[in-house]
């Protein structure tokens, strides 16, 4: 294993259910929030808010861009009400800042929710000095993943050489396109093995320790 990841100078981590596990709950407080937004901002009946969140995401890689896209709103009220979720019960994850810490070159994170979630979560895992820096959606001009427009917009940003870079998702689908670039891809959780994925962990502090 650590040979295949020998050459890999920048690491790319996206934030939810990744660096921390799906056991820790956060989505269902985020769907909850995203469920009650859609509901109150186009006046529409809980069950139909939720299916309207789900759909979206299915369709357009977040809820956000769906209805941005279909309904003209403005993402960044959105982005602060479904991000207003506690994170008392988060704890920090020494194992996995050190795994971070030791692996070689630049550590980012890339995540589909926003700036001020990212720094929020990342110093509620301890982990605040483990990245470089943290691109929200923002930084994306609110263009989710999986889209290309996206991942090449970050990618530029920052400086990638996709041959020498590796990305860790929890969704398969936001692989695909950083593996069509030649990074290397780690999915973290468990899903069907895809030709686009190149290794898979559900310990992401044990897989990353293999790799130094």
């Amino acid at each position: 294993m650590r040979d295949a990841f020998s050459h890999v100078t920048t690491w790319v981590f996206d934030l939810d259910n990744t660096l921390y596990p799906p056991s820790a709950r956060l989505f269902d407080q985020i769907e909850v929030k995203m469920t009650e937004f859609v509901a109150r901002h186009l006046d529409v009946s809980h069950d139909h808010a939720n299916h309207l969140r789900d759909a979206y995401w299915k369709a357009h890689g977040t809820t956000l861009s769906g209805l941005m896209i279909n309904h003209q709103i403005d993402p960044d009220p959105f982005l602060d009400a479904v991000h207003d979720i506690t994170l008392d019960h988060m704890a920090p994850a020494p194992d996995l800042r050190d795994a971070i810490l030791a692996l070689p070159g630049r550590k980012l994170v890339y995540t589909n929710g926003s700036l001020s979630h990212g720094q929020r979560v990342t110093r509620a895992l301890g982990l605040s000095d483990c990245f470089e820096t943290i691109y929200g959606i923002e930084a994306a001009g609110y263009i989710p993943k999986p889209r290309a427009e996206a991942y090449q917009t970050i990618l530029t940003k920052a400086g990638i050489e996709p041959a020498r870079a590796a990305m860790f998702e929890d969704d398969p689908r936001n692989l695909e396109d950083p593996h069509r670039r030649g990074m290397k891809t780690v999915l973290v959780g468990e899903a069907p093995q895809a030709a686009h994925i190149h290794a898979q962990t559900t310990d992401l502090p044990d897989f990353l320790s293999q790799l130094v």
